[in-house]
């Protein structure tokens, strides 16, 4: 059953939050000083959603600070949150001196399990990491990364992340990264091969 909270404490922003994400956040309006203040006190969670340009989300994320980088004196607070579990909005709190709702915790509808399709987005993004980085996770760190996870450390921009957010099968979230990752690569391949013409005059090289 879903769990249920009431008068969780809400961040719209212009981003998506995954779960396992780590962002940086600059805090700086009185209202989410003293909403980030009052969660490091208690220990406790608040809900980031997509303020997109078709409006605020109703699917977010919840979110925890994760470290402190810098507090000045008048609260403002440079911080880094790391995502938590999706959640849905179903009523906003307007009583509260910041945002905040009641939510609901979603967990996915079934468990799907599917190998075939967790190897490919495994495989898929072990290469673009390469590609990037010219170094390739190892197995064991691949074999803790779920769809979020994998998804979490690439940079993808709002909407995708967003459809991620929303889906509910785990089977589902892996097809849509592993494309993702597949395309990425390959645009990054496409972008490489045009720098290398520009460079050498248009003339390819044998």
């Amino acid at each position: 059953m879903s769990e249920l909270e009431e008068s969780f404490p809400l961040f719209p922003l212009e981003l998506v939050l995954l779960p396992h994400e780590v962002v940086p956040l600059h805090i700086f309006e009185e209202r989410y000083k003293l909403m980030i203040g009052s969660c490091l006190e208690q220990d406790s969670e608040f809900g980031i959603l997509w303020l997109s340009d078709d409006g605020l989300r109703e699917v977010g994320c919840s979110a925890r600070v994760a470290q402190v980088l810098e507090r000045a004196e008048d609260g403002r607070m440079n911080i880094l949150a790391q995502g938590g579990r999706p959640f849905r909005l179903d009523r906003r709190i307007e009583e509260l001196p910041y945002p905040a709702g009641d939510v609901e915790f979603l967990d996915d509808d079934y468990e799907d399990e599917d190998s075939d399709v967790l190897e490919t987005a495994r495989e898929r993004y072990a290469n673009l990491v390469e590609h990037v980085t010219d170094e390739r996770p190892s197995e064991d760190q691949l074999a803790e990364l779920g769809a979020y996870g994998m998804a979490a450390t690439i940079e993808l921009s709002p909407a995708p992340k967003q459809a991620l957010l929303e889906e509910r099968s785990e089977a589902a979230r892996l097809r849509v990264v592993s494309e993702l990752f597949e395309l990425a690569r390959r645009q990054l391949e496409q972008a490489e091969r045009a720098q290398e013409l520009a460079r050498s005059n248009g003339k390819v090289r044998l």
